[in-house]
């Protein structure tokens, strides 16, 4: 079973557009509303590929109540946290060409007994879990040390943690040793201080996340590919994708494949990169199945291109 918890859920409104227009009427070709969230997404793609999930987020509102509705229907257990704010909506624009615009809400402020009580639900509901992975940004009235709490709380009761966040909730939960970490490039860049320009820096900056705690980085390179840094090695994962219709949710199905194959080694790094490369074909958020995936198009080497230029350097 793989936990997820998301401090700060929303309702995804996805339209596919031919183009978008500034200041102008755009019509959209189709139409997707889904539960969002990284780790809601998490839970999604491990349930599309027939894994028990369990959901754990803050709901609040007629949006939370939907939220928790879609949820249900997708065959994923949901472990509610009540809150006296409405969840957030979100909207997505992915027009024709791959180019996605994000117009993200900041969602409901959580108080002192929310707080706790959301550390609470994640404590009895992870129980017996084989991952807890938590996702994404913290809603207002959690503190940049809130992920930190929860990775140390989970390493006490003997759980293993994956954290997908950024800034400082992730500087500060590094310390606490999470026992994977899943940053994008431009992540990684804003974590080490600096730009990233090639698979060598991105390297780099992983084995940097290690050393201030990580014992293992997952770390997306867009198009590029997927870099796994660990104990028993470093290896590079790469897949050819045919066609971009969106890439909402693919960093999170990477990490669902990644956990679902054991979160650790080539085979993990292989299934990560291969999720990642079918949810970016598919239309807005929605998660592969097992019968997307194209095994044979992933390619997974411990011979790192270090010189290679990425493709969107990070700042």
């Amino acid at each position: 079973m793989i936990v997820t918890v998301t401090p700060n859920p929303s309702l995804d409104r996805t339209y596919e557009v031919p183009r978008l227009d500034r200041g102008g009427v755009v019509r959209a070709s189709g139409e997707r509303v889904d539960p969002g969230g990284k780790g809601v997404n998490v839970s999604r793609a491990v349930a599309a590929a027939g894994r028990r999930t369990v959901a754990v987020l803050p709901l609040g509102g007629a949006p939370g109540a939907l939220v928790a509705e879609l949820l249900d229907a997708q065959g994923i257990e949901v472990a509610p946290v009540p809150v006296a704010g409405a969840t957030r909506s979100n909207i997505a624009l992915a027009e024709a060409d791959g180019v996605l615009t994000k117009i993200n809400a900041p969602g409901p402020q959580l108080g002192p007994p929310e707080r706790e009580l959301l550390l609470e639900t994640v404590r009895l509901t992870s129980r017996g879990a084989d991952w807890i992975a938590c996702c994404g940004s913290l809603p207002r009235g959690l503190a940049p040390s809130w992920y930190a709490d929860l990775v140390a709380g989970a390493h006490a009761a003997g759980g293993r943690i994956a954290l997908d966040t950024s800034g400082p909730a992730l500087l500060q939960a590094l310390r606490e040793g999470p026992d994977v970490v899943k940053p994008n490039a431009a992540e990684l860049a804003e974590a080490v201080g600096r730009p990233l320009a090639t698979v060598g820096d991105a390297l780099k900056a992983a084995e940097e996340l290690r050393a201030l705690g990580a014992r293992t980085v997952l770390a997306s390179l867009g198009a590029d590919g997927q870099l796994l840094v660990e104990d028993t090695g470093v290896w590079f994962g790469s897949a050819r994708v045919d066609a971009v219709r969106s890439n909402v949710g693919a960093g999170d199905s990477s990490l669902a494949g990644f956990l679902i194959a054991g979160g650790s080694g080539p085979r993990a790094l292989a299934s990560a990169v291969a999720h990642g490369a079918a949810a970016v074909g598919l239309p807005g958020s929605v998660m592969p199945t097992p019968d997307d995936l194209d095994p044979g198009a992933v390619t997974v080497t411990a011979d790192v291109p270090a010189d290679r230029l990425l493709t969107e350097p990070a700042p």
